[in-house]
């Protein structure tokens, strides 16, 4: 749950204030909810995107995110510092600029998610402890696990056009697993830019970790993702679930007309 930066103690905000030469003014992140504080800050002799955290769960997800942002070349944003004080956790990082990209079919932005992905896709998990992908997404499927390190939400809200390529940002669900559960996640996301299913398919089709992964696992995939936003979407009046509740049916129905 967001939290308003008044909800920091002054010692922290003191080490803040230190790292960008004298706070001049705080802009809360207009979305997103994995992080207690979430701000870009602009100082006197740098601005940066802090987050800050002070909650069990959410100084765990932030100390994922410093170990995945550090694993990981270039896509995620490049953290300057971070310090623990008062029962927080902060870190600023660097400001990416840019808008989010265009996901639906034709557009020259996925030519830019695609080169991200294949740089990622054999990215191998440091050690230490990560969410696994029955922990992270609350359902299990054989093949599931593996020792790549997948981002897990590839929403075109987590993705920012730069002049030099795609940005990946919010690693805070970063997962050790087969590289082929990203590219599932990320079905959702391409019906919801206008793909349809099986052009869904067809994009993911370019990636050996797709072509290679056993239907049947995929087809397990797709049914109990689907069931799990339908759930969701019956408790809840946001948008946004409603809207995975509808595209992941989409694809289940997609792979059940597969089988028949």
């Amino acid at each position: 749950m967001r939290s308003d930066w008044a909800a920091l103690p002054q010692g922290v905000t003191a080490e803040i204030d230190a790292r960008v030469g004298g706070i001049i003014d705080v802009y809360p992140a207009p979305s997103g909810n994995h992080a207690e504080i979430a701000s870009t800050v602009t100082g006197s002799a740098d601005t940066v995107f802090v987050k800050a955290a002070s909650t069990d769960l959410s100084v765990r997800s932030l100390r994922y995110e410093l170990a995945a942002t550090s694993a990981v070349d270039w896509y995620p944003p490049a953290i300057r510092w971070h310090v623990q004080r008062d029962g927080w956790l902060v870190a600023g990082a660097e400001l990416l600029h840019g808008p989010h990209p265009d996901l639906s079919p034709g557009s020259n932005d996925l030519d830019l998610l695609g080169v991200a992905l294949k740089g990622l896709q054999a990215t191998p998990v440091p050690s230490g402890l990560w969410f696994t992908p029955e922990g992270r997404l609350g359902f299990a499927v054989l093949g599931m696990d593996g020792g790549t390190l997948i981002h897990s939400d590839l929403n075109p809200a987590n993705l920012i056009v730069t002049t030099n390529g795609l940005r990946i940002v919010d690693w805070a669900y970063a997962t050790k697993a087969a590289p082929w559960v990203e590219l599932t996640l990320l079905v959702q996301w391409l019906i919801g830019s206008g793909h349809t299913a099986a052009q869904a398919e067809q994009w993911l089709a370019q990636f050996p970790a797709w072509t290679t992964t056993d239907p049947v696992a995929l087809d397990h995939f797709a049914s109990h993702n689907a069931s799990k936003w339908s759930a969701k979407s019956q408790h809840s009046t946001e948008k946004w679930v409603h809207g995975l509740a509808t595209w992941t049916d989409e694809w289940a129905a997609h792979r059940r007309g597969r089988r028949l």
